[in-house]
């Protein structure tokens, strides 16, 4: 193993072990001051949880991804000129601190949208300027106005899906993680592996306290900027003409929030509101606990990851592949779960 690539991992695993120790410390002062999230109708929990581990995650992933942006090269904030690296970060901070006083004090959904419109169009700016996101399929403003409603999509609905312990973090971890195995194993595309593998770790040092039975959720100040992040990486992948990657990684999320959003539509219900009709959901309410639906979403991104790799030389059939892994997955999430036969007793 050479020395750029011990230093990698290195690094990586003290991030990862960085962003344990923050989220405990963060745990503490959550207590400390009780902000908590109190279970309602529509929870999935059942005892008040603290609210809040997004802050640990994002710090440290923001810094990460400062660094990173400076060993690159890029010009770095403060200066002159912001590099696109630092408008994607310093949007990714506004997020936070609005969805930290939404965690607080509850903001309405048009403050909300239009916050995360506002930096979806921010970053988009910089990120069309990359490339065409569709390929040239479409004219360039509309290829950019299409993928900047991708990505505001994205980012809501890993808001979301972020409704069961483990979920969010198992979905970030092996989505980044894909992410940077692509970039890593695809060099002509100019990527780098980085922003990807430091999402993973710091999704991963997370997912220690958040595994079932959660001791505290990322709240919106986690999964509204990590959905952002995760989604400026899906957007950059597919710029560099990696599209099909780009579109098998996230799959089961994108799958799960638009299926449950079309359906609530049908029905004329208000979008908005909190509801727990998402697949996962439902997994929960016919029975599965929720570390036995994020263990199964996990072994899902991992097939999804492997196809992700082959749609590199074959991107149709490994597109085929991954919807048929997704439309397995949710199958098992809406079967009901059976109780085992009772022994009798002699």
């Amino acid at each position: 193993m050479s020395t750029e690539v011990t230093f990698f991992v290195a690094s990586l695993f003290m991030l990862s072990i960085a962003s344990l120790a923050a989220t405990g410390l963060v745990l503490r002062i959550l207590q400390k001051h009780q902000i908590l999230d109190h279970p309602v109708g529509r929870s999935s929990h059942s005892t008040p949880t603290p609210r809040g581990g997004g802050i640990a995650v994002i710090a440290l992933l923001l810094i990460a991804l400062y660094v990173w942006s400076r060993w690159s090269g890029e010009p770095y904030f403060p200066g002159p000129v912001l590099s696109g690296t630092s408008i994607v970060l310093l949007a990714a901070i506004a997020l936070a601190i609005t969805s930290w006083i939404d965690d607080l004090r509850t903001l309405s959904p048009v403050t909300r949208i239009v916050t995360h419109t506002a930096a979806v169009i921010a970053a988009m700016v910089w990120v069309g300027s990359h490339g065409m996101i569709f390929q040239n399929f479409l004219p360039f403003w509309y290829d950019a106005a299409a993928a900047a409603l991708l990505w505001l999509w994205f980012v809501n609905l890993f808001n979301f899906m972020d409704g069961i312990d483990g979920i969010a973090g198992v979905e970030a971890a092996s989505v980044s993680a894909g992410i940077a195995i692509v970039a890593y194993i695809s060099p002509t595309a100019g990527l780098s592996p980085w922003p990807g593998a430091a999402l993973a770790a710091v999704s991963i040092g997370f997912l220690w306290w958040n595994w079932h039975p959660a001791k505290i959720f990322l709240g919106d100040v986690g999964s509204v900027p990590l959905g952002f992040l995760l989604g400026w990486l899906l957007i950059e992948t597919a710029a560099a003409g990696l599209w099909a990657p780009a579109i098998i990684l996230p799959l089961y999320y994108l799958l799960d929030a638009t299926v449950t959003l079309g359906r609530r539509i049908l029905r004329r219900e208000r979008i908005w509101e909190a509801h727990r009709e998402h697949f996962y959901q439902l997994a929960i309410q016919r029975g599965r606990s929720h570390a036995a639906v994020s263990l199964a979403v996990a072994l899902a991104n991992i097939i999804l990851i492997a196809l992700a790799i082959a749609s590199l030389t074959q991107p149709l059939p490994a597109i085929i592949g991954a919807a048929f892994v997704v439309a397995m997955l949710l199958i098992w999430m809406l079967r009901e779960k059976h109780a085992a036969a009772p022994t009798s007793v002699a």
